[in-house]
């Protein structure tokens, strides 16, 4: 029922208390769609919103070109950014982007709810956290990688394996998780950010960086020219990115899958991944 209806029914409550009940109740049906009804619990059908009419998404915007802070305008963009204003769009609903947060909190606080209703943040899709929350369907694939300054004395895997060695990653990450398992001997330093990683390694803080392959391409590409991929450290873990969604909100993961399904048909992921990517990958 229409909000100016129930004002009226409100402003005649004199004229008989049942009768406004009666209606009342029938105001506070939901009903199935691609918007969401005008209710507190913010409820679309069989699934929930933080915010009524709007896809809340959080995430941390340091990881190009998936996301990243514009400086001129304070404002993320990136493809998840895309991704994120595209879904909600086929759902009826608008994005509401939230500042950035750190990346290994963003799996508990969408356990946890009431924040946010998605993390779109480059989030490979793991059993481990499918212990803890639902991915979408995959949306991107992905591998790690290992980045050195180039003319480092370091430039294979084995050659980092070694005590006294600084691998920088992002914590929380399955960069992180690579690291730990494949470089014992080295010492593995978790950081907030890939941007602080690769800095670090430009500097000489660390001797490499092991993160997702399309982040470090395309920051070698356009911010640090300096640093490279040696051969052999394109890792072919076979990853995959979803979105997180509560394992409270089932209906929620069902509707984003349906969204990422139109996009893949009528065209509007090759067209976000040629803008970002320069080519359909």
């Amino acid at each position: 029922m229409k909000r100016n209806n129930i004002a009226k029914l409100v402003a005649g409550v004199a004229a008989g208390v049942a009768l406004v009940a009666a209606l009342a109740g029938c105001g506070s049906t939901t009903t199935s769609g691609s918007s969401a009804p005008a209710t507190t619990s913010a409820s679309t059908g069989s699934y929930k919103l933080v915010e009524s009419g709007k896809l809340t998404v959080m995430g941390n915007w340091y990881f190009p070109p998936f996301e990243s802070m514009n400086e001129s305008t304070g404002v993320a963009e990136g493809f998840d950014i895309d991704l994120a204003n595209a879904i909600a769009s086929k759902m009826g609903l608008t994005a509401n982007i939230l500042p950035s947060t750190q990346f290994d909190t963003l799996v508990p606080t969408i356990k946890q709810g009431g924040k946010a209703d998605v993390s779109i943040s480059g989030i490979t899709i793991t059993d481990e956290r499918k212990k803890e929350i639902d991915f979408s369907d995959p949306y991107l694939d992905s591998n790690q990688s290992i980045v050195v300054k180039s003319g480092a004395a370091a430039q294979s895997i084995a050659a980092l394996n070694v005590s006294g060695k600084k691998v920088a990653v992002q914590s929380g990450t399955t960069g992180e998780s690579w690291a730990k398992e494949n470089l014992p001997n080295a010492t593995v330093v978790p950081l907030d950010d890939v941007i602080q990683a690769m800095t670090g390694v430009q500097t000489g803080l660390y001797d490499a960086v092991c993160a997702d392959l399309p982040v470090t391409s395309y920051l070698i590409k356009n911010s640090y020219g300096d640093l490279v991929i040696p051969e052999g450290c394109q890792i072919a873990t076979g990853e995959q990115y979803g979105v997180v969604v509560s394992k409270d909100n089932p209906a929620l993961t069902t509707a984003i899958n349906k969204a990422l399904s139109d996009m893949k048909s009528d065209g509007t992921m090759d067209q976000l991944e040629t803008k970002w990517f320069g080519k359909v990958l």
